[in-house]
């Protein structure tokens, strides 16, 4: 049978290549990208007191022109390339033509397409710990910030998981698109750093009113939608596996959200619209490490967990336990990704099916790749057992490097420049930092009289006399 021209092997496109799924992982990649440019951006922006909008938008811009810079010149090697030690990449280049143009370590895929594809999440992740430091970090501190972050903790994170050489990657970790990578990373770090950069302004912290929710909604639909390609892309192929992760993925968030409002409405009276957002937030981050690997009955589940888990732990134990109420997280990332992203990180253990394992790792050990209830369903307890185990295993490495990694850098950068910003600029915001404003309002910065001036400047003054 012959194949159309479009589809027949030439120099462009080698017998390796699937433009099928080609095409989709560079939709998907472009899907997550929206997330972070202008989805965070917008989201960033818009939650934040007005003073700080400009600010806060431009941290998660500059991140993720930032990594993308790192990423090429060395991080993308250290996360995915060739071994340098059991958790660890070479570091190297990646623009050599030669090398971009050939077949990537997974998939049907050119390396050019797997990298774009697996910057935009490691974009995404330092744009997260933007989160906790909102509306008090010094811009400078935040520039050094990204690329050691990048470069010390996220690939470390990256190669130890996902890379095929990694030692967490060789125990048999389920980590579908990023639990552990990238928000339990990144709840984790934003925590911490947020603890070593110190608290916001008391005024701020006391009062901290959205300058535009509905600008905040439209940030956050980006943030939903694009989660199609964050989950959907990650098998590196358009299977029957990538579209259970979609569908998984919006009756997760959608169950999430409706289980936070719910609380919302029985404890406080009133359906709070940044509430939901967080539920939906957290619905997102819990169902990732998962999406592809479990049933969808077990997505409503998970759903209904990380509706009401990561409520109680920002509504109740954040009140009572002195630590957390100590540190200032801005946008609770600490609740939002890593308490949501160990939540599904366990939860994959106990609810992964052995059979979209397989779909999804293309293995055919059943030792490997089993939920704890499915081992205990087949006869395979042990095999269950160790699934979960890997699974603690997995949250236990994450946690304890990135608390040292984040406090190093921090420390580190400290030395050479303030973390906070000092206390006028705390005071003033945006104008003090950027010299810019978000909204030039009628009268913002002018003097009344001026503003009439300038209204009537063009018409000439009433004559006298009547001349």
């Amino acid at each position: 049978m012959s194949l159309p021209s479009n589809l027949n092997p030439d120099e462009a496109s080698p017998p390796w290549l699937n433009k099928g799924d080609n095409s989709w992982q560079l939709t998907a990649a472009t899907l997550v990208g929206l997330q972070s440019v202008p989805g965070l951006v917008i989201l960033y922006g818009s939650i934040v007191k007005k003073k700080w909008a400009v600010n806060s938008a431009f941290m998660a811009l500059y991140a993720f022109a930032a990594v993308l810079v790192c990423w090429v010149g060395w991080g993308y090697r250290m996360s995915f390339g060739d071994k340098f030690i059991h958790f660890l990449g070479m570091p190297n280049v990646s623009l050599d033509a030669q090398y971009l143009i050939e077949q990537a370590f997974l998939g049907y895929l050119p390396n050019a397409t797997m990298i774009y594809f697996q910057f935009v999440f490691a974009a995404i992740t330092l744009i997260l710990v933007a989160g906790a430091l909102l509306g008090r970090m010094n811009f400078l501190a935040w520039m050094l910030f990204v690329p050691l972050w990048l470069t010390f903790s996220y690939t470390i994170t990256a190669y130890s998981i996902w890379c095929p050489e990694g030692w967490l990657s060789k125990k048999g970790i389920i980590d579908y698109s990023g639990g552990y990578v990238i928000h339990l990373s990144s709840g984790v770090a934003g925590f911490t750093a947020a603890y070593w950069v110190g608290p916001r302004t008391t005024k701020d912290k006391e009062r901290f009113p959205p300058n535009n929710i509905l600008l905040m909604l439209a940030g956050a639909g980006l943030l939903w939608m694009g989660w199609t390609g964050f989950n959907g892309g990650d098998p590196y192929t358009v299977s029957t596996d990538a579209s259970l992760a979609v569908l998984n993925t919006h009756v997760c968030t959608a169950t999430s959200l409706l289980t936070w409002l719910m609380l919302d409405i029985i404890f406080f009276g009133k359906p709070s619209v940044i509430g939901a957002t967080q539920g939906m937030i957290t619905g997102l981050v819990c169902i990732t490490p998962a999406a592809g690997v479990v049933q969808g009955w077990a997505a409503i589940l998970m759903g209904m967990m990380s509706g009401s888990i990561p409520w109680y732990t920002m509504m109740v134990l954040h009140k009572k336990i002195g630590f957390l109420k100590q540190v200032d997280d801005t946008m609770a990332v600490f609740h939002t990704h890593a308490v949501a992203g160990s939540l599904g990180g366990i939860l994959t253990g106990l609810f992964a099916v052995p059979k979209l394992n397989r779909l999804f790792y293309l293995v055919d050990n059943w030792q490997h790749y089993i939920g704890f209830f499915y081992g205990l369903h087949t006869g395979h307890t042990t095999a269950g057992f160790r699934q979960l185990g890997i699974q603690l295993l997995g949250i236990v490495f994450v946690v304890l490097l990135n608390i040292f990694t984040t406090s190093v850098i921090c420390l580190l950068i400290r030395l050479i420049i303030p973390l906070r910003l000092a206390e006028d600029e705390l005071q003033t915001g945006d104008d003090a930092i950027h010299g810019e404003e978000a909204y030039a309002l009628w009268g913002d910065g002018e003097k009344y009289e001026s503003k009439l001036n300038s209204i009537y400047e063009e018409f000439p003054p009433p004559s006298k006399g009547g001349e």
